[in-house]
């Protein structure tokens, strides 16, 4: 019995199904080695700025040594990064104020944003002051937001953070391309902060648990409004 010839469009197909087949195993083949370098130099890029904090840490430790033992006192140097948290709702909030808060996404209660702190921002904090409370976050404070509440603005969009791309995507051609990098310009507010920050939705925090003291007076009165400097960081805790 003969074996009938393959109709050539059948062979046409084959041949065309196996050169696309070849054609993805090479694109997929070097997706897997782009990734595995990426990777390696995202892993090498997070220890360096694991050695940088842990050598500002030591430094402001043996500068306090040195002052005490001098018989000074150290003043660490200002802090250039608040946490801001609105606590009071529309009523009664005079106009200033309201834009204020505005102008730095805290559109309601329990939304916080990060604030790069200069004498303009100051300024803006102080009036709007009774209706916020603000601080000096710490590494682990914004590492855990970010990690556990931080969404990315894409097109106007709140998009969740659930892979590097999303951050690339955005925030790539500032040199900024994964989790870690953002937290590190964040953090030690770099030269992009602006365009991090603003990538960054809005936090929508839980309420904090326990409660608040009493929300018109100051924190330095046993309330709850104003600067805490780094008591911010339990704040959060509770709100996280």
């Amino acid at each position: 019995m003969v074996v009938p010839a393959k109709p050539a469009s059948l062979v046409k197909k084959e041949t065309r199904a196996a050169e696309i087949h070849a054609k993805k195993a090479a694109t997929d083949k070097k997706i897997k080695v782009l990734k595995a370098a990426k990777r390696r130099e995202l892993v090498k890029r997070t220890a360096q700025y694991y050695k940088q904090y842990e050598a500002a840490e030591r430094e402001e430790v043996r500068l306090d040594r040195e002052a005490k033992a001098n018989g000074n006192y150290y003043v660490p140097a200002e802090a250039k990064l608040a946490f801001v948290i609105r606590l009071r709702g529309v009523n009664n909030i005079p106009p200033k104020p309201r834009k204020i808060m505005k102008l730095m996404r805290l559109r309601q209660i329990n939304n916080g944003v990060f604030v790069k702190l200069n004498k303009s921002s100051r300024e803006m904090l102080r009036i709007a002051e009774p209706f916020i409370t603000f601080g000096y976050p710490n590494l682990k404070t914004v590492r855990e937001l970010i990690y556990k509440r931080g969404f990315g603005k894409i097109n106007g969009q709140r998009v969740a953070i659930n892979d590097n791309s999303v951050i690339e995507e955005s925030l790539g051609k500032y040199g900024i391309t994964s989790m870690e990098d953002l937290i590190h310009e964040i953090f030690t507010v770099g030269p992009h902060f602006k365009q991090a920050n603003n990538f960054l939705w809005h936090f929508k925090l839980s309420c904090v648990k326990g409660g608040l003291r009493k929300i018109n007076n100051h924190f330095v009165e046993g309330g709850d409004f104003g600067n805490r400097e780094r008591f911010i960081n339990n704040m959060v805790r509770k709100m996280n």
